[in-house]
C-alpha cells in the first residue's frame, strides 16, 4: 500500500477526476495536524483518506469513460536553493490548482524535475537528458540568464519550448528564438524608472555597481538611459560572484576615493547581501551616500536576514509591481503553510515575484498544452542517439510549433497580473518604488511608462503629462537616518581639498594676481576673479574646502597659455581653473563652464582725435533740419494769421498787397528778437501771438544752449571706426600676450606683421600713443572686460570703437560632468544679482579718474522735431481756433449784406466776391474807424469855429 501511495501522483494524473479531494493531499494533511492528534492516530487518518481518494478516483474514471493523456514537462532549477525550491513548490501547486478546476480535461501535465545545481553545464546537461530521453514537450527553467543562453539553443534545434520564470537579462532577448519564453520582466524594462527617480532629485552622476556576467546585459541599456537625461556614469564597478570579502572592500574603497555618491546596484540577491554588509562596515552607509537597487534585489528584500536589512537601511528599490488580489492572499497564505510543510528546515522565506510568475508559467502551458490536444503528440527521430552529448541527433517535438503558438496566444490574468505574451516576452513594465527601513520596506511610489512617477498606481488612464516630480513620492529615509536629499556627490576622500589651478601674469592684475611670499613661505591669490569665486563657494549650501595652486613654471613664470591651463583640468592635473578663462567653443570640448560673471565679446580701442567745430555754417547745426522747416512754416502761418486777425481793424496791416504781405512776414519773423513794431488790437490775434511768443522763447533758448556747448565744449573722434580701415591700410594691432583673440585676428585676414603683443595696461597705453608709424599700433583688440578697465584709466585718450567678436564671458572651468557646474552656476546668479558682486566691481574696475569726457560721440546733438512737436501743435491749436471764432464773428455781423437774397442776375461767384470784398475791407464799425471817424468830425468844427473867430476879428478891425 505504501508503494502504490508513493507512485499516486503519477497515476492520478491518467484520470480525470471531479473529486477535490484527490488533489488535495496537502490540505487533507494540514486540517488533520490541525486537530492535534496523536502521530499514529493522524497517520492512520491519512490512510484511511488515501484508501477511500483512490476508490472514488477509479470510479469517477470509470463512470466517465474516458482516460487522460499524461505530458511531460521538463522542470530545470537549482532545487538545493531557496529560489529553486519556491518556484518548484508553486509549479506544483499551479497544476494541483489548474486540474482542480479543469476536471474535464483531457491532458495532464506530469513534471520531471532536474537539479542544475547552479551551475550552467548541469542546467545543459539536463536539458540534453529532458530532450533526448525523456522526450518532453517543454522545459521550466532554467533558473538564471546565463544558464538559460545554451538551453536555448537546444530548444530552438529540438523545437522544444523553453519558459523561464527567472531568466531576466537582456542579453538572452537577442538569441530571437521563437521557442524561447520570458513569464519575467525584461531587466532593460527598468532602467526608464530608475533614470527618472535619479532625474527627480537632480544627481548629475551615478555609478553602477554590478555583477560580472549577470548585469552585462542590462547595464548598456542603463548607461544610455542615464544619457538622456543628461546624467554621467563616470565609473562602472564590476563584482565578480566569486570575490572574496577583502575584494568586494577594496572595490568599494576605490569608489570611496570618488566625487559621486550615487551607486546602482545590480546583481544577485546573494552576492548584494554581501556588498551591503561590508558597504555597513566601512561607512558607506551613512549621510551623502544613495543607494539604488535593481528589481533583481528588491523583490527579496523581504526575504533577508535582518542583519543584512540592518546594513541597508535607506537604500532605495525598484521592485516589480504586483497588484493586491483576494486570490493572491489566499494563495500565500495555503503556499506557506504548504512549503513549510515540505521544507521544515527552511524558515523566514516569503513568497516572491518569481514564485508568481512560476504559477503562471506553468498554469499558461497546461491551458497551451489542452489546445494543442492530445493528437499528434509524439516526436520525430532523426538520427536519434541514447548519447548524452551527441549534439548532432535530436528528437524534434511534432507539436512544438503547435505548442509555440499555443503558448503565445494564451492570455488570462494570473497571480503576479495580466498574463500576456508579445514576441516570447511578458508585458509587464509597472514598478514600485520602495524604501528599506526597519525590518522591511516602505512603498513610496510607482512608476509607468505612461505616468512616470505617481505615489500610487492608478488604474484609470491619467491624462496627466509624465512626470519625473520627487514630489509625487512619498517621504524617504535616507542612509544616515536622514530625510534630506543628498546632493550625490562629495570630495573625494583621498583628496579633502579641490585643486583650482590660477594663471600666473605679468599684466591686467586687477583681474588675478598671484604674488610669492617669501617672508611666510605662502603664495598670496587676489584680485577680481578670485573674489568672485569666493563669494560664489561661500554661497554654496554646502562646505567646499579647495586651494589655490598658481600655474607657473618651476623657476617662475606662466607654465603655458590659457588654453594649456584649461586643458589641465581635462588631464585631471587640476580640480577646476578660477581666473579670467573665456567662455569659447574649442574649449567646451574638454571641460564645463559655469555661468559667466562678466559681459560678453571682444571689442577694438582705438585713440581718440580732437574735432572742434570750424564750419562756417556751424550755427545751423544745433537744430536738425526738419526743425528748420517746421520753425520757419510756422513763422509765415503766424503772421498770415495775425493778418487776417487784424486787417480789417488795424490799419498798419492795410495798404498795398505789398505793404500788408511784408508787414505780416515782418511782424511774425521780428518775435525771434522780440522786437515787434506794430501794435495789436484784436483780442484773439493777441491769444495768438502770447503763444507763439511762448514758443519761440523755448526754441530760442534751447539754441542759444545747444549753440554755445558745439562752440565750446571739446569733441572727441575715434582715428578709426571699422576693422576693415586697420587691414586695408596695413595698419598695426595688438592683442594681450596668450589670448585667443590672436586667432580670431588671423582669421579675419590680419598679416603676422600687422601684430605685436602686450602684456598690461601700461604697455598697451604706449603701443597706441606711439601709432602704427612709429611702431607703435592703430589698434589694441581684447575682450570687453580688459578694455573697459583700459578706458577707465584712459578715458581721454581711448575709445571703444567697435565689437568684432561674441563670446560668452569669463566663467570658471570644471571637468566635464561635474556635478559643482550646476551649483556653481545657480551661486554665480545669487552672487551678481546681490550686493557682493557691486562691492567687488568697486574694489577692482572702478578706478578714480579726471576725465569730462568717456566716449566718441557728440556730447550735443542736433535738436530734433520730436522734441517740440508739443509746442507747436499747441501754437497750432491756437491760431486755427482764433481764426475760426474770428471768421464766425465776421459772418455773423455781416449776415445781413452778404446773405442778402439772391436777386435777378444775381450768382454764386459774385455772392463769393462780394464776400471777399466785405472781408478785405475796413470794419467800420469797428472801435478803431469808429474813434477815427470822431475825431475827424471833431477836428471839422474845430476849424469851423476857428475861422469863423478869424471873420469877426477882421470886420472889427475895419
Amino acid at each position: 500500500m505504501k508503494d502504490k501511495g508513493f507512485q499516486y501522483p503519477r497515476q492520478i494524473s491518467k484520470f480525470n477526476v471531479p473529486g477535490v479531494v484527490v488533489v488535495h493531499y496537502s490540505n487533507a494533511l494540514t486540517m488533520i495536524m490541525s486537530w492535534n492528534v496523536p502521530p499514529r492516530i493522524a497517520a492512520c487518518y491519512l490512510l484511511f483518506f488515501i484508501v477511500l481518494s483512490e476508490r472514488i478516483v477509479i470510479k469517477a474514471a470509470k463512470a466517465q469513460n474516458m482516460t487522460v493523456t499524461p505530458v511531460d514537462v521538463g522542470v530545470i532549477l537549482d532545487l538545493d536553493g531557496r529560489n529553486g525550491k519556491v518556484g518548484l513548490s508553486c509549479i506544483n501547486m499551479a497544476l494541483s490548482d489548474f486540474y482542480a478546476s479543469h476536471t474535464h480535461y483531457k491532458t495532464r501535465l506530469v513534471l520531471n524535475p532536474r537539479d542544475s545545481r547552479n551551475d550552467v553545464v548541469q542546467a545543459a546537461v539536463a536539458a540534453l537528458y529532458l530532450i533526448k530521453n525523456t522526450e518532453v514537450k517543454a522545459i521550466i527553467g532554467p533558473q538564471n540568464s546565463m544558464q538559460a543562453n545554451f538551453v536555448i539553443d537546444l530548444g530552438n534545434k529540438s523545437q522544444v519550448p523553453i519558459i523561464s520564470f527567472s531568466a531576466t537579462s537582456p542579453s538572452i532577448t537577442s538569441l530571437r528564438s521563437p521557442y524561447f519564453f520570458r513569464i519575467a520582466q525584461n531587466d532593460s524594462s527598468q532602467v526608464k524608472a530608475i533614470s527618472a527617480i535619479i532625474q527627480a532629485f537632480g544627481w548629475r552622476e551615478a555609478v553602477p555597481i554590478y555583477m560580472d556576467e549577470y548585469g552585462e546585459g542590462m547595464i548598456p541599456y542603463l548607461i544610455d538611459a542615464l544619457q538622456d537625461i543628461d546624467v554621467r556614469a563616470p565609473y562602472r564597478s564590476v563584482i565578480s560572484p566569486l570575490a572574496t570579502n577583502s575584494e568586494i572592500s577594496g572595490e568599494l574603497y576605490k569608489l570611496m576615493t570618488m566625487q559621486t555618491r550615487v551607486f546602482i546596484v545590480h546583481m544577485s540577491h546573494n552576492l548584494s547581501s554581501r556588498v551591503f554588509t561590508i558597504a555597513k562596515e566601512i561607512g558607506m552607509m551613512s549621510e551623502g551616500y544613495v543607494w539604488i537597487i535593481t528589481n533583481g534585489i528588491a523583490n527579496f528584500v523581504g526575504s533577508k536576514e535582518r542583519s543584512v536589512l540592518a546594513s541597508m537601511q535607506g537604500v532605495l528599490g525598484v521592485k516589480t509591481y504586483v497588484p493586491e488580489t483576494k486570490e493572491l492572499q489566499r494563495f500565500t497564505v495555503r503556499w506557506k503553510t504548504k512549503f513549510q510543510q515540505d521544507n521544515p528546515t527552511i524558515t523566514d522565506v516569503d513568497l516572491n515575484v518569481f514564485g508568481l510568475w512560476a504559477y503562471d508559467a506553468a498554469s499558461a502551458l497546461a491551458m497551451a498544452v489542452e489546445k494543442v490536444g492530445t493528437t499528434n503528440l509524439g516526436v520525430e527521430k532523426t538520427n536519434a542517439s541514447s548519447n548524452l552529448i551527441d549534439l548532432e541527433s535530436f528528437e524534434i517535438s511534432q507539436d512544438g510549433p503547435k505548442l509555440r503558438e499555443a503558448i503565445q496566444d494564451t492570455k488570462f490574468r494570473g497571480l503576479a497580473g495580466e498574463f500576456n505574451l508579445l514576441n516570447g516576452q511578458l508585458q509587464s513594465s509597472t514598478f514600485q518604488i520602495i524604501n528599506v527601513n526597519g525590518n522591511g520596506e516602505r512603498p513610496v511610489g510607482v512608476w509607468t511608462p505612461e505616468d512616470g512617477l505617481r505615489r500610487e498606481f492608478m488604474n484609470s488612464k491619467n491624462t496627466s503629462k509624465y512626470s519625473t516630480s520627487k514630489n509625487n513620492l512619498g517621504p524617504i529615509i535616507w542612509p544616515g537616518d536622514l530625510t534630506s536629499v543628498p546632493k550625490g556627490w562629495e570630495i573625494p576622500t583621498n583628496r579633502k581639498k579641490l585643486r583650482i589651478g590660477v594663471p600666473v601674469k605679468n599684466g591686467f592684475s586687477e583681474f588675478v594676481k598671484v604674488i610669492y611670499d617669501r617672508s611666510t613661505d605662502r603664495t598670496n591669490f587676489t584680485g577680481y576673479s578670485i573674489d568672485i569665486f569666493n563669494a560664489v563657494m561661500e554661497s554654496l549650501p554646502y562646505a567646499v574646502s579647495y586651494d589655490f595652486i598658481p600655474f607657473a613654471k618651476p623657476g617662475g613664470g606662466s607654465a603655458g597659455t590659457y588654453d594649456d591651463l584649461v586643458y589641465q583640468v581635462f588631464l585631471q592635473n587640476f580640480d577646476a581653473v578660477v581666473g579670467d578663462i573665456t567662455i569659447i567653443a574649442n574649449r567646451s570640448n574638454f571641460v564645463d563652464f559655469t555661468l559667466p560673471y562678466t559681459e560678453s565679446g571682444v571689442s577694438m580701442v582705438v585713440p581718440l582725435r580732437e574735432n572742434r567745430r570750424k564750419n562756417a555754417w556751424v550755427f545751423l547745426k544745433p537744430l536738425s533740419w526738419d526743425l528748420w522747416m517746421t520753425s520757419g512754416c510756422f513763422f509765415v502761418f503766424t503772421g498770415f494769421v495775425v493778418w487776417l486777425l487784424e486787417h480789417r481793424v488795424n490799419e498798419d496791416f492795410r495798404g498795398p498787397c505789398s505793404h500788408q504781405i511784408g508787414t505780416s512776414l515782418g511782424y511774425a519773423f521780428s518775435t525771434m528778437v522780440f522786437a515787434q513794431r506794430e501794435i495789436l488790437i484784436n483780442n484773439c490775434t493777441r491769444f495768438v501771438v502770447i503763444i507763439w511768443v511762448f514758443v519761440v522763447l523755448i526754441l530760442t533758448q534751447s539754441y542759444t544752449a545747444s549753440l554755445a556747448s558745439l562752440l565750446t565744449v571739446q569733441q572727441l573722434q575715434p582715428t578709426i571706426t571699422e576693422v576693415k580701415q586697420l587691414i586695408k591700410n596695413g595698419e598695426r594691432v595688438g592683442y594681450q600676450r596668450g589670448s585667443f583673440v590672436f586667432g580670431i585676428l588671423k582669421e579675419m585676414s590680419f598679416k603676422e606683421s600687422q601684430f605685436k603683443q602686450y602684456t598690461s595696461i601700461e604697455e598697451c597705453d604706449e603701443l597706441l600713443s606711439k601709432g602704427s608709424a612709429k611702431g607703435g599700433i592703430a589698434a589694441a583688440f581684447d575682450e570687453i572686460p580688459y578694455m573697459k578697465l583700459f578706458i577707465g584709466q584712459y578715458c581721454s585718450k581711448y575709445t571703444m570703437a567697435a565689437s568684432i567678436y561674441k563670446t560668452d564671458g569669463f566663467g570658471f572651468v570644471f571637468p566635464r560632468g561635474s556635478p559643482l557646474v550646476a551649483d556653481v552656476s545657480r551661486a554665480i546668479l545669487k552672487v551678481t544679482e546681490g550686493e557682493k558682486m557691486k562691492e567687488i566691481e568697486s574694489a577692482w574696475l572702478e578706478k578714480q579718474t579726471n576725465c569730462e569726457v568717456s566716449n566718441a560721440q557728440d556730447s550735443s546733438e542736433s535738436l530734433g522735431l520730436s522734441s517740440f512737436w508739443g509746442l507747436f501743435l499747441i501754437s497750432g491749436i491756437a491760431s486755427l481756433s482764433a481764426l475760426i471764432f474770428s471768421v464766425s464773428m465776421f459772418f455773423y455781423k455781416e449776415r445781413q449784406h452778404i446773405f442778402k437774397p439772391f436777386g435777378p442776375g444775381d450768382s454764386l461767384l459774385g455772392r463769393i466776391r462780394l464776400i471777399l470784398r466785405t472781408f478785405l475791407e475796413r470794419d467800420l464799425r469797428s472801435r478803431t474807424f469808429r474813434k477815427k471817424a470822431s475825431m475827424s468830425l471833431q477836428d471839422k468844427k474845430d476849424i469851423g469855429s476857428l475861422n469863423g473867430i478869424g471873420a469877426g476879428q477882421d470886420s472889427t478891425s475895419t
